[in-house]
Formats: C-alpha cells, sequence, structure tokens
C-alpha cells in the first residue's frame, strides 16, 4: 500500500502553509516552486483541500491560500484522507462497499487483521498535527504512543504492533 502523489505533495502543500500560518495569503507559484510541485497540479489539490474546509483562498494581487484552521487543529490524518479517501486496506471494510454478499464477513478471521491495520494507521495519522510537523516534534519528542493503544506506557520508538 502507497500513497499517491496526491496525498503526499498535498501534506508538503499543507506543511508549507502551516509553517506560514498567521502571515496572510501565501501565493500558489510560490509553494510549488518551494515544494517543487508542479504548479497546475497543485491548483488541483488546493481545489480538493478548499471543498474539504481545510484552506481558504482569496483572489487577487495579494491572494493566495492560507489554512482555514489553526495547525494544531489539523491531522495529518484529515489531509491524507481528503486527497486519498478513507483508508481501508480490503473493500469488505469500507463504509462505502456493498459487500454484504460475502459469506465469511462476520466470521472472517483475517478481516480483523485488516481491520487492525486500517484502525492503527489511522491512529498514527490522527496523533500527528501541522504544529507538530512545524515544531519537529515528531522524529524528537518521546511521549506515550498513542496511535497503537491509547493507555501504553511505551514511547513511539517503542511500538510495535504486537
Amino acid at each position: 500500500m502507497k500513497l499517491s502523489t496526491r496525498g503526499r505533495y498535498g501534506l508538503r502543500a499543507m506543511y508549507d502553509l502551516a509553517l506560514r500560518y498567521g502571515e496572510g495569503p501565501v501565493p500558489l507559484n510560490s509553494i510549488a516552486d518551494r515544494q517543487m510541485v508542479s504548479l497546475h497540479y497543485l491548483e488541483q489539490l488546493m481545489a480538493k483541500l478548499r471543498r474539504a474546509g481545510l484552506v481558504a483562498s482569496s483572489r487577487g494581487a495579494q491572494g493566495g491560500y492560507e489554512l482555514a484552521k489553526q495547525p494544531e487543529e489539523i491531522t495529518v490524518g484529515d489531509i491524507v484522507r481528503v486527497m486519498e479517501g478513507s483508508f481501508d486496506p480490503v473493500q469488505c471494510l469500507s463504509r462505502d462497499s456493498d459487500y454484504e454478499d460475502c459469506e465469511q464477513l462476520e466470521d472472517c478471521v483475517v478481516r480483523f487483521v485488516w481491520k487492525r491495520l486500517r484502525d492503527c494507521t489511522n491512529r498514527v495519522l490522527d496523533s500527528i498535527n501541522l504544529q507538530d510537523l512545524c515544531d519537529g516534534t515528531v522524529t524528537s519528542e518521546k511521549k506515550p504512543c498513542e496511535a497503537c493503544a491509547p493507555d501504553s506506557q511505551k514511547t513511539t520508538d517503542e511500538c510495535q504492533l504486537s
């Protein structure tokens, strides 16, 4: 499973905006230059983020994009789900799915594995916000791992999906 460029570039653009939060609208071409993303492609990504209410846009000479919420209120999960859709590693977990024709749906042993993978992935993505990225606390801060077990005493570096 890999994230597409939509998810990766969308997150990079949002990080760029978070670094400039409170400075007013940021021209899209400057984000494209800094993040080395095609301006045309970035326009498409930003339109999606705007429709989702994560960014606001303004026109004119001083126009551009800015975060619609404070950086600490926007998680990596929010961005990835807008750009990629919900993270369902198998069809039978999708809320949009009409997968009731599976005879093993309720008794499927491996479905639990895919559900746990989805839930842990979402918890990790939702445990990191844009402010964490700006502060650099994602890689340097040792805090209890909320991703795998909310009551765990393990740090994020020690966490293993057991």
